[in-house]
């Protein structure tokens, strides 16, 4: 059973909602508008605050979705984790869409919430901060992330491994971001 739940989560991981409500709306391809990135950051760039709040609203579900399925299955803290992951993976190299998502924040966040909303609320209060600070997304998202990991580590160590992954997978994506970032690149709103 929990094999099948994570191919389900990384499916439903794989549902790229800036592309689908980019579609739907009729706007550009987020993939090739503003910073390239299908999520909502970049949906707030080139398809508006309505677009972009819905495409964020979408992303967290995928990651919270699999890991409350887990719950209500009865299935481990752990394996729960794995599911987030697997529905994060599904956003970072969705199946639907040549493999080419987005960096997962959102839907890392989701998998957060379900896995110990104190570590989650934590990382949304650190990106919300940073990024007020610096007005600059992805240095809050790479500061949010690995902030949650102690307060895990203490409170819910089962759900540490794999979101350890999450926040190397993140962190992986952002590598054009820190470059930016390092050269005084970086986007700004």
């Amino acid at each position: 059973m929990f094999w099948l739940l994570a191919i389900l989560a990384y499916l439903l991981g794989s549902l790229s909602f800036a592309i689908l409500l980019s579609r739907k709306a009729g706007g550009p391809d987020p993939r090739v508008s503003g910073s390239g990135n299908p999520g909502a950051t970049n949906m707030l760039r080139v398809a508006g605050k309505r677009l972009a709040g819905l495409t964020l609203l979408g992303d967290l579900l995928k990651g919270l979705l699999p890991v409350l399925a887990g719950a209500l299955l009865g299935l481990s803290l752990q394996q729960q984790a794995w599911l987030g992951l697997a529905a994060v993976i599904g956003h970072l190299y969705p199946l639907y869409f040549r493999f080419r998502g987005g960096k997962g924040v959102a839907t890392a966040a989701g998998m957060l919430l379900g896995l110990y909303p104190p570590a989650a609320l934590l990382a949304i209060c650190a990106w919300l901060l940073s990024f007020n600070l610096t007005r600059t997304s992805s240095l809050a998202a790479l500061i949010a992330t690995p902030l949650s990991l102690p307060l895990l580590a203490w409170q819910q160590p089962a759900a540490l491994l794999p979101m350890s992954a999450v926040t190397g997978l993140i962190v992986w994506r952002h590598r054009s971001n820190l470059r930016d970032l390092f050269d005084g690149r970086e986007r700004h709103f």
